[in-house]
């Protein structure tokens, strides 16, 4: 087994399906955030789930699946910016003369890297994302992709299955072993395992 993963068991929160919570992560708008278990999100990530279609009740914002790692400093949010004269407004789409935010759904297993910044519309399962990346407004990132280190994808890109993307614009570089799908989730498996608390 590799060596483990210390954490001060001070600073997370975990959950009853084993997500773990760093109490330095920005977490907004919590009850429109699902978090699938055994998720991290880690110290200085930011999670904006308070941007949300308006109206009564509930409505899920951002929902991230079983095993999924946020990187340290990530900021994650749904969708684009409009600009009035003089105030940036949160992100939106109009749609019949309205206004709507649209929801971020990401997979299983997916790895986001430090300080990223997210604003996709889908990450499927089993997905890497480098560290320091731009992930444009309503991006679709398939299964099995992996994003570089330093890649800036832009708005409305479609990111194929088992394909690796990097550079500024993201660019295709390489189709990606048929086995990518059991090695991404072996690796996320295995950092969920490490990651331990350092005080029991």
């Amino acid at each position: 087994m590799d060596t483990p993963i210390y954490y001060s068991k001070a600073e997370f929160i975990e959950t009853d399906t084993g997500n773990k919570v760093s109490r330095r992560a920005t977490i907004a708008g919590p009850q429109n955030i699902i978090l699938g278990g055994k998720t991290i999100i880690s110290s200085g990530a930011i999670i904006r789930g308070d941007l949300r279609r308006t109206g009564p009740g509930h409505a899920v914002v951002i929902s991230l699946g079983r095993y999924c790692l946020v990187g340290e400093g990530c900021v994650m949010r749904c969708a684009c910016f409009w600009f009035t004269r003089d105030t940036l407004r949160p992100p939106y789409k109009t749609y019949r003369g309205n206004f709507n935010y649209y929801p971020m759904k990401i997979g299983d297993h997916v790895h986001i890297g430090a300080n990223s910044v997210v604003e996709a519309a889908t990450i499927g399962n089993h997905v890497v994302i480098g560290k320091n990346c731009i992930i444009g407004k309503f991006t679709i990132i398939k299964d099995c992709a992996q994003v570089a280190d330093n890649t800036v994808i832009p708005p409305n890109t479609v990111v194929p299955a088992l394909a690796l993307f990097s550079g500024s614009p993201g660019r295709f570089v390489e189709d990606l072993p048929e086995s990518t799908q059991e090695l991404v989730e072996s690796q996320t498996k295995q950092y969920y395992t490490r990651f331990q608390p350092l005080d029991r």
